[in-house]
Order: C-alpha cells, then structure tokens, then sequence
C-alpha cells in the first residue's frame, strides 16, 4: 500500500468513486460520512493526506480541516460545490492545501493526490537532510526567538510554541539568514522541495498563521515581515 488517505463526504456515491479510484492506484482509504466519525477515524490511525467535504450534516469541513491541521501537518484537500473566491480563500485560511470543486474528474482528483503526496514527501526529505547535515549551528538565538533546529523546537520569549513542520521549517529557513528577502517562489521551492508553478498563495497562507503563533500582535508583524513588492524577511534580534 502507498499510504492510508481519510475520505468525509455526506454523500456515498462520492465516497464510493474516489474510494475505488484511489485504491486503484494502490492507496488505502479509510471513510467517514460526517465530522464525528471523521474526527475518530483520524484518531485512530495514521493518514497521510485528507479529502474533506465543505458541507457535513453534523458539522462544517473547515472546522474539521482546522483540528486536522493543528495536529498534523499532512496535505488536505476540500471538496465542494462552492466555488466562489471567498470560499477558496477560507479553506486556504484553515490549513487546506487544495480546493476542489464538485463535479470533479476522478483523474484529475487522483493526479492532484499524487502531487500533494510528492510535495509532502520532497519537504519532509529537505527537513530530514537538514537534521542530518551536522552543522555546528544547532540553535537559532535571536530575541524573542530561540529555535533549536536539532529538538525541532521554538521559544518565543521564553514560552515554548507549537508549530506544524511546514511552520517550523518555514521559520528556520527565514531565521537562519536574517538579512536576506525571500519570495514567495523561493521560500515554496525550499521549504515544499519542488519547483514554483502557479498560485503560491499556500506561502502566504503559512506565513500568515505563523504569525499567529510567534507575533504579539500578528496585523503588525515585527518578527516575520514583509517587504513590499518582492517577499519576506525575519527580524528577530534586530535592534
């Protein structure tokens, strides 16, 4: 088997046509009709990526894409009839990896599959290759900021803080050299180890819940900032 992928949708022909096209391509597929079993079925086993629908009976799919996310950083994809920009955007703002509408090609489902698959296993090996690099530099000190790149941990002003490994790798890529601007591009080329294609809006999606985790106040970043017109830079240490 290729890995073990969570499909919630109310409706069961949905369920059962993606079911049978993953399979085919070797995936196992574990299926939920609502929230509630979905939040259970995750429990109890190990994913390695998430196809959820919008609209649940018991419930609301980005809701359910949040709590995923704060507890895995495995790609998820939201399925809906909904096709509007604002609802794109939501599911990017929750922690989604991809939006896409019904009715779908079940070809096209699977590609995109198979894509966030390969990205994800790309960035865990970028991560893996740095832990094992042997820098002599084994943590990032730069007020308020300490990163211990070895444990994979952040302090922020002395209190430790949960981020998901694309957050983390995000941060120390930034952190590592403070004076350098770096685009949407290159930070998505680096940190998801695969060339810059398209929409990067993910980018800015991650930078901007990492600034909820590690800014006093996130609107009015001072740690990780912007640079208008050209990407973005960390600022902790500065004076």
């Amino acid at each position: 088997m290729r890995g073990r992928i969570l499909v919630v949708d109310d409706q069961p022909e949905i369920r059962e046509v993606v079911t049978l096209n993953l399979e085919a391509e070797g995936y196992e597929v574990t299926t939920a009709e609502d929230v509630a079993h979905a939040r259970a079925a995750f429990d109890s086993g190990q994913f390695v990526l998430a196809i959820l629908d919008v609209m649940l009976p018991d419930g609301d799919g980005f809701d359910l894409a949040r709590a995923i996310r704060e507890r895995s950083d495995v790609p998820i994809m939201m399925l809906s009839a909904r096709d509007t920009d604002v609802d794109k955007a939501v599911g990017l703002g929750v922690g989604a990896d991809d939006y896409v509408t019904k009715p779908f090609s079940p070809i096209e489902l699977v590609a995109r599959v198979k894509a966030h698959l390969r990205r994800y296993a790309s960035g865990a090996a970028w991560s893996a290759g740095r832990a094992d690099a042997g820098r002599a530099e084994e943590i990032i000190e730069a007020w308020p900021v300490c990163i211990d790149l070895a444990r994979r941990r952040v302090t922020v002003r002395d209190a430790e803080v949960e981020l998901t490994a694309k957050e983390f790798d995000l941060l120390a890529m930034l952190a590592e050299h403070p004076a350098c601007v770096y685009t949407k591009a290159q930070i998505y080329e680096r940190v998801w180890g695969e060339a810059a294609i398209g929409d990067l809006s993910t980018v800015q999606v991650h930078i901007r819940r990492l600034r909820t985790k590690i800014e006093e106040h996130p609107d009015e970043p001072v740690l990780v900032t912007t640079v208008w017109g050209i990407g973005y830079r960390f600022e902790g240490g500065a004076s």
